[in-house]
């Protein structure tokens, strides 16, 4: 295991792409303190920025990078990682895995926005909360997260999972608009409050909101009350109010709101009678 102490508390962003247990395996620790990133506009290595510690127990165990303190300014930690472990005992920053296809990456603080952007497997763990735009498309394109599963123990930003295409995103606090916009595939489930918009431009997959949303878009139609719904194999207990759409994109795609944290779409019921 590699240990990674930051130095200080960095006031400009670290380009930390380098950062992944498939560039660290298999390099010595002096060739690990070598490796390039841009502090601002200035060029470091690591050691320049970071104290680094070698565990030489369990060398047959995966590569396992841990980093102790706040890297709240480091960017792209895990990008495109495919094997091998994360773990940060701290804050981080912006696009934390992106194209990630591979490997655990486990957050103890929060995280910022676009974590798990374009990413095709693997899990992202973060037990505080995170910025908007998770696992969602770069600007620009159309290929959001393709897959693997990302977590989030507390609040999530706007547009989670835009464009996503597979995979799971499970929000365990509250989250804020458009959950799922340009949705074509794949599971968002929100155990807290969404502020609305959810699904917009949707035409496939399936988001779950267990808690409050303030309404429901109307190119979304009901469809019916589900006492469950099952979610990556486990059963969420309803009742819920399941709508299809977004219709404006002939879209097919499944939205299940608990029907009773909100009590003010009652009125859909007499369309099912």
């Amino acid at each position: 295991m590699i240990t990674l102490y930051p130095k200080r508390l960095f006031k400009a962003p670290l380009d930390a792409q380098c950062i992944t247990p498939d560039i660290f395996a298999e390099k010595p620790v002096s060739k690990i303190a070598e490796l390039q990133i841009w502090e601002g506009n200035q060029k470091r290595t690591l050691d320049q920025l970071f104290k680094i510690e070698y565990n030489a127990k369990n060398q047959s165990e995966e590569m396992t990078i841990r980093i102790l303190g706040d890297v709240r300014k480091a960017r792209r930690i895990g990008a495109k990682m495919s094997t091998g472990k994360i773990i940060i005992d701290g804050d981080t920053g912006m696009h934390l895995g992106e194209e990630m296809q591979g490997g655990t990456i486990v957050v103890a603080g929060s995280a910022g926005s676009w974590t798990g952007c374009m990413m095709k497997k693997g899990i992202i763990q973060i037990k505080g909360d995170a910025g908007d735009y998770i696992g969602a498309a770069y600007r620009g394109s159309t290929r959001g997260m393709n897959g693997g599963e990302i977590v989030i123990q507390g609040n999530a930003g706007n547009e989670v999972g835009c464009f996503m295409r597979n995979g799971l995103i499970r929000i365990d606090g509250n989250v804020g608009q458009f959950v799922g916009i340009h949705m074509r595939n794949g599971t968002i489930i929100v155990q807290g409050n969404s502020e609305g918009r959810t699904g917009a431009q949707m035409s496939g997959g399936k988001i779950v909101v267990c808690g409050h949303t303030p309404s429901i878009l109307p190119t979304f139609t009901v469809d019916s009350i589900k006492s469950k719904v099952k979610v990556n194999g486990e059963i969420v207990k309803g009742p819920f109010y399941k709508f299809v759409g977004d219709l404006a994109e002939d879209g097919n795609g499944k939205l299940f709101v608990s029907q009773i944290q909100n009590p003010h779409l009652k009125f859909y019921e007499k369309y099912l009678e």
